[in-house]
């Protein structure tokens, strides 16, 4: 196998065993001969499950100090790519996610509420805000609820992409009255658990004409 860097540096290295989907392992070594010759090192990665998630062990045996130093933030940099890799085909769904959640919001109908929360979120998801302090979804709907009352009419929807990074997702929103004034405007930081669903939510909201600190 060959892999090109930007600079037009090639690693090169030999597949030595391969015990699928929980061990590979491989040479790794560099074309020109510098730092690490071809076949110099060897790099062992093993997956071990942990509950619904997977934990990466990453071993790259080399011969000397200088070596194992210049690849450490290199590995740490490649698992980063990998980590986000599966974390985005964990969580393709994350935008559909939370527009569940911010309609949620504007069902007057405390079942359905609760049926599309349960559908989405951990039962004990927490909610925290500047208004709301919220742990389980029987609390967040009757949150909803009073919120509903003293707000009539407000809907939030989601405006932009959602931008995410293993498992944590950052979505902007615009609140608005009956009659399509916006009166709000914010961003909720969503944490995901690892099978897609919500397990804690933050909200920023910016009332409209509010003063800045």
């Amino acid at each position: 196998m060959k892999i090109c860097y930007p600079g037009g540096r090639e690693a090169t290295g030999k597949v030595i065993e391969v015990s699928a989907p929980h061990r590979i392992v491989f040479t790794y070594g560099y074309a020109d001969g510098q730092l690490i010759p071809p076949g110099g090192s060897r790099v062992t990665i093993e997956l071990e499950p942990i509950g619904s998630a997977t934990r990466l062990h990453l071993m790259h045996e080399v011969a000397d100090e200088r070596a194992r130093n210049d690849h450490i933030q290199g590995w740490r940099y490649q698992l980063s790519l990998f980590a986000n890799i599966a974390a985005d085909l964990a969580h393709a769904g994350a935008a559909a996610t939370v527009d569940a959640w911010f309609e949620a919001w504007a069902d007057p109908d405390a079942t359905s509420r609760e049926r599309t929360l349960s559908r989405v979120a951990l039962p004990m998801l927490e909610f925290r805000d500047r208004y709301s302090n919220t742990d389980g979804i029987a609390d967040l709907v009757a949150h909803i609820t009073a919120a509903q009352h003293f707000m009539p009419g407000f809907r939030m929807e989601r405006i932009g992409n959602v931008r995410h990074c293993q498992g944590t997702v950052l979505a902007d929103y615009v609140a608005r009255s009956v009659d399509g004034t916006q009166r709000a405007a914010g961003t909720n930081v969503f944490h995901f658990s690892a099978d897609g669903r919500l397990a804690e939510v933050i909200g920023f909201m910016s009332m409209a004409g509010a003063s800045k600190p």
